[in-house]
């Protein structure tokens, strides 16, 4: 099964949104996907081990810098669940476009001190922010804190969602086959079942959970315990002025953006793009085309600079 499908099948009346319009990826893939910049010999691109501070513990992260002298807008990229599909490649891309990018693994996620869950992971995200935010980080890794933007993959699209509702300094959030993570867990105890606590254990178990430092038990019991107030229904009022980019799959997960997508148009945002690739959950047959949505997002997000 791919990773974070969470056992589709079982949760597939939480996904009944009907899709608004069909939608496409750019006709036109960005040079930053397929050409590399010219180099800078004076502030060439750079990678480096960014340990994040993050409630008593240090978390794993990489920061991919952009060549130039900046300082550069940065994007916080979020692997989903266990993170096995890091999408390193859209990092590569984003660092060409001119964009930072910082990638790390919430605490108890392979290596990451501590112990996984969702909660925590929301956490790490701002905790993240912050750090991009610090002005001796600033400084050294020559970040624009005042122009950060987050994505997320999977379950860290629905952590991109999160993020973007608990800090409106964000500038936008691209979520791709963002897995709403709160409404999967409130169809199961709508649903009436007698357990609902093993019914959600078992998905989490199918999905598979290796490098995490959890069980699938207590990660059901943290979705049971925050459902209600943590997914896309309660996050809409909070996304309704936010730029966000919904990129999905034929993975059972299209109905969660489209109706985040619904949801917050119906409020205002006219700040809402959405592509769909017919693929799977990964969009292992669409690669460059996904770098190519993000980069001409981000180039919409911040212009580029002119040379």
């Amino acid at each position: 099964m791919k990773p974070m499908r969470l056992a589709a099948v079982m949760f597939a009346a939480a996904v009944g949104f009907a899709p608004l319009t069909a939608s496409a990826a750019p006709a036109a893939i960005p040079a930053a996907v397929t050409a590399d910049p010219a180099p800078d010999k004076a502030h060439p691109a750079d990678m480096q081990y960014a340990g994040v501070p993050s409630h008593g513990v240090v978390i794993n992260g990489v920061i991919y810098l952009a060549a130039g002298a900046g300082p550069h807008p940065t994007l916080l990229l979020l692997h989903g669940l266990p993170g096995l599909e890091q999408n390193l490649d859209l990092a590569q891309a984003a660092r060409r476009a001119g964009w930072n990018v910082l990638t790390l693994h919430y605490r108890g996620a392979w290596g990451s001190p501590g112990t996984f869950s969702f909660t925590s992971s929301a956490e790490d995200c701002l905790a993240a922010l912050a750090w991009l935010r610090d002005p001796a980080v600033a400084a050294k890794y020559r970040i624009d804190a005042g122009r950060i933007a987050v994505a997320g993959h999977s379950m860290g699209g629905y952590m991109t969602a999160a993020t973007l509702a608990a800090d409106k300094k964000v500038l936008g959030g691209a979520l791709f086959a963002p897995g709403d993570i709160g409404a999967m867990d409130l169809q199961v105890i709508a649903s009436g079942a007698p357990d609902p606590r093993a019914i959600g254990a078992k998905a989490l178990n199918d999905n598979g959970l290796q490098g995490l430092n959890t069980t699938a038990e207590a990660l059901a019991d943290d979705l049971l315990a925050h459902a209600k107030t943590e997914n896309f229904v309660a996050f809409t009022p909070a996304l309704a002025d936010r730029p966000l980019l919904l990129v999905t799959a034929d993975d059972g997960f299209r109905g969660f953006a489209d109706g985040l997508a619904e949801r917050t148009r119906k409020l205002g945002n006219r700040r809402v793009t959405q592509i769909h690739f017919a693929d799977d959950h990964a969009f292992d047959a669409h690669r460059v085309a996904l770098a190519g949505a993000l980069v001409d997002w981000l180039n919409q997000l911040v212009p580029p600079a002119r040379p």
